[in-house]
């Protein structure tokens, strides 16, 4: 199930409840396989609401809901897993709140020291980026392809890339071995969302 396209919402694009679910539901339609939700917003009402809504709307299209960087939420919205940073909550923290069936994803940079570490916590997959020039994180420092290539050998859980990536570069982060494509402005930002998550989507058919 971990392959394909995954989306990854953005509150500055998606600012309010029906472009976020229009928007999420285009993807969907297009072929996105998983979801994050990402809001950085300490609205607690508004994060809970949104996050609720997606996961039936994810439901619905056999996909998947992760919740970026907030265990809490994602357990209250019994959501199917969380996606964490360095300098978030631990594999081990995340695991004991949301139990043996949550889906786990970890930020690794570019650092294949740091997704061996999480492999060994028990994470679910590891993401690797940025590879390109990034919108949403313009001072995430560049990581390389080759460890894209040499996260596949190493490790057996899935591998994700993220930053910067569009329908013109994805193929080459699908040749180096990610499993996702995980997609922020080129996919939420594009004015016929369906057409380009089925664009995505395709390089993985």
């Amino acid at each position: 199930m971990l392959k394909g396209l995954y989306g990854v919402t953005d509150s500055h694009l998606l600012p309010d409840d029906n472009s976020l679910l229009h928007a999420a539901g285009q993807a969907l339609h297009g072929g996105m396989k998983v979801l994050q939700y990402r809001d950085k917003s300490n609205d607690q009402q508004k994060r809970l609401r949104q996050a609720g809504a997606l996961k039936v709307l994810c439901h619905q299209h056999q996909a998947i809901l992760i919740i970026n960087d907030d265990v809490e939420l994602a357990a209250a919205v019994e959501a199917d897993g969380v996606h964490v940073g360095q300098s978030d909550a631990s594999v081990a923290e995340a695991r004991t709140r949301l139990g043996d069936y949550a889906i786990i994803g970890v930020s690794c940079g570019g650092s294949l020291e740091l997704a061996q570490q999480a492999v060994s916590a028990g994470a679910n997959y590891i993401a690797f980026g940025k590879f390109f020039e990034s919108k949403t994180k313009p001072d995430a420092k560049t990581a390389e392809l080759s460890v894209l290539s040499q996260a596949r050998q190493r490790f057996d859980v899935p591998v994700v890339a993220i930053g910067g990536i569009t329908i013109d570069n994805a193929f080459q982060i699908t040749e180096a071995g990610a499993d996702m494509i995980a997609v922020v402005n080129n996919l939420f930002a594009t004015p016929d969302i369906q057409l380009r998550a089925r664009e995505l989507s395709a390089l993985y058919q």
